[in-house]
């Protein structure tokens, strides 16, 4: 690939990804055959997923917001036959963790929202930490066990459940697919001593929400959708090195990486492309 496509258009379609343009539409704008932007976007994104592997550890973060986002492989759940791999194809969900301070996304995992890559997750995210940490998450079930599985006694933990208003499935989808209205909040401590002010989950949903606007895959009610489980994967990975190394935050007018002292600079597209 690297032979056919010069480095300028290569990063020229990483780039338009990374920004949420669909595969179709980077053909169009760049005249690069769809299949070759696939291709390199898969490469690209396993790329980025060995570098932050690599580079985000032994990571000086005091607090840690954790949550998951939605979407699917294939087909969603509902459409599943018997001969479907359910591991493959299906809903996905894609755990993220978030330091509200430099708002550095030191660990993610894609699978299933099920125990086991719960455990994953918290395992995963604990052996990126060089010190104690105050970990906010929802009230899902499986968190509770998974943080004292991979934590021990080494962490302040507690969980914010929200209450939501009942929403009326029949009215006009303008208001169908806004959010219901929060109408009660309790935070708990689980582990440790969490400080109960500080027990939240807000900006990890907003990250969520700027994952949707970049990756095109993970695009409410298109057909952008990905089709294969490692498409998936790497252009998670891709949009989370972008978002981590290149792109400047809007409130530490720096890349999070810096923030988080991982890196000296601002990466370039150019740089995630050469990995």
């Amino acid at each position: 690939m690297a032979n056919i496509l010069s480095l300028e258009k290569q990063t020229m379609a990483i780039h338009a990804l990374c920004e949420g343009s669909s595969i179709r539409s980077v053909e169009r704008i760049t005249g690069i055959h769809r299949d070759t932007i696939m291709r390199l976007g898969v490469r690209v994104g396993e790329a980025c997923q060995a570098m932050m592997d690599e580079k985000l550890r032994d990571l000086d973060i005091k607090e840690v917001q954790v949550d998951e986002i939605w979407g699917f492989v294939g087909k969603k759940k509902a459409n599943l036959t018997k001969q479907d791999n359910s591991y493959e194809l299906g809903d996905v969900w894609t755990f993220i963790a978030l330091d509200p301070k430099t708002k550095l996304i030191p660990s993610y995992v894609v699978g299933k929202r099920d125990n086991y890559h719960t455990r994953m997750f918290m395992d995963d995210l604990a052996g990126r930490l060089k010190n104690r940490v105050q970990l906010s998450s929802d009230g899902m079930a499986a968190y509770t066990e998974a943080v004292e599985r991979a934590f021990g006694t080494e962490v302040d933990y507690g969980q914010i459940v929200k209450t939501y208003s009942v929403t009326n499935l029949t009215k006009e989808a303008a208001g169908r697919y806004s959010p219901a209205e929060v109408v009660k909040t309790e935070r708990a401590a689980i582990h440790g001593n969490p400080i109960k002010s500080q027990i939240s989950t807000s900006l990890i949903e907003k990250q969520n929400h700027t994952l949707r606007m970049h990756c095109r895959r993970l695009t409410r009610l298109t057909n952008a959708f990905s089709k294969k489980l490692d498409n998936f994967k790497a252009a998670v990975s891709l949009n989370f090195a972008y978002y981590n190394f290149v792109k400047s935050h809007g409130s530490i007018r720096m890349t999070p990486a810096m923030a988080a002292g991982v890196t000296d600079g601002f990466w370039k597209v150019e740089d995630l492309v050469k990995l």
